[in-house]
């Protein structure tokens, strides 16, 4: 049987994100249902540093400059997150007998809308082409989350005198006060904090230098710079924290299946629209929680945005960490139920091709 061949297309914007998931989804097809990836990225040094074990991994890295001329297109063509796909592969695509079935990977939400337009056609307005928008989702009908069939869910932490915190955030109003919380609280609490901006935060809150390595004791708060993980060594640290801070879209689903408790930073849009998607995705994930659980994590998670005060919300948020963790569990079962994202996608470009 001939394999299938596919050609993703990545345009890295920003925060590394965009290159993070392609390179999952990427991999997934190549490993688990033996396609053959291409993955066209307009700025393949991320994936040195996320993906550092890529030379072993089936998938072929191509940098992604211009307009392609000469590339003969692969079945399934896959343009992530709406980046617009080169004018003369485009020409080629529409040139072919039987044109590649051609997905717009969409960003991840909860909203409901989601459902009514994951694998809707649109018809090309000039080309004899149809492209299907891919949206992923924590519901069925939509295409799921990425997931490795072998990934193991990593033994659950113990609660104890200690709270071991993960910490990764775009630029955040609420973090100087939520370090101060921590800082004259009665708990320890040991917060490793990721590379980057999160780093830059904390380095601005101590008034000193944070390089990678270092750690500061301020009260009863301890701090530890994390250099830049791989996305394996970074899902090791979620699987090792009691609580993660995430943010966008790649840490968001690695933090549920690790099956911990998490809060999430939803990318900060200037109109307020990521208020929608952080308000859908609590909606399912507070749908079965006890009221005063639900009631804290978001009371909580909203001052994480920008809604709130996150000093008085943290201790009502703390006293249920318990139960979130007793929930975490049957969530990521819940959201696994209805299939992964890759094996969604595999299902129907063969129902296309």
């Amino acid at each position: 049987m001939t394999r299938i061949s596919c050609d993703i297309f990545c345009a890295v914007i920003d925060n590394l994100g965009d290159a993070g998931v392609c390179w999952r989804l990427a991999r997934q097809l190549a490993r688990e249902h033996g396609w053959r990836v291409r993955l066209w990225i307009d700025d393949p040094s991320p994936l040195e540093r996320l993906a550092p074990d890529q030379q072993a991994i089936p998938v072929e890295v191509r940098r992604w400059q211009g307009d392609l001329p000469g590339i003969q297109p692969a079945d399934v063509v896959i343009e992530a997150f709406a980046c617009e796909l080169p004018a003369a592969y485009l020409a080629a695509m529409a040139a072919l007998p039987r044109p590649p079935v051609w997905l717009n990977l969409e960003y991840l939400s909860a909203e409901a809308w989601v459902a009514d337009c994951h694998a809707l056609p649109s018809p090309h307005p000039r080309l004899p082409l149809i492209k299907y928008f891919f949206f992923p989702g924590f519901v069925p009908g939509t295409g799921g989350l990425l997931r490795e069939r072998d990934f193991a869910v990593p033994a659950e932490p113990t609660f104890g005198e200690q709270l071991d915190v993960s910490l990764f955030c775009y630029n955040n109003p609420a973090l100087p006060a939520l370090l101060k919380t921590w800082r004259d609280g009665k708990e320890l609490v040991r917060c490793q904090v990721a590379d980057g901006l999160p780093r830059q935060q904390v380095e601005d809150w101590l008034g000193e230098p944070f390089p990678t390595g270092c750690q500061q004791l301020r009260g009863a708060l301890a701090l530890h710079a994390q250099p830049f993980l791989p996305q394996d060594g970074y899902d090791q640290l979620l699987a090792a924290s009691q609580l993660n801070f995430v943010r966008g879209e790649d840490s968001l689903v690695r933090a549920q299946w690790v099956e911990r408790p998490f809060v999430w930073q939803a990318y900060p849009q200037v109109n307020g629209a990521h208020h929608a998607k952080l308000d859908a995705l609590l909606a399912c994930y507070c749908g079965k929680l006890e009221a005063r659980t639900a009631t804290a994590t978001r009371a909580f998670w909203q001052a994480w945005n920008g809604h709130g005060d996150i000093a008085s919300s943290w201790s009502a948020f703390r006293a249920v960490l318990s139960a979130l963790a007793a929930h975490a569990p049957g969530w990521a079962r819940q959201i696994a139920a209805h299939g992964d994202l890759a094996t969604n996608l595999v299902k129907l470009c063969q129902s296309k091709l």
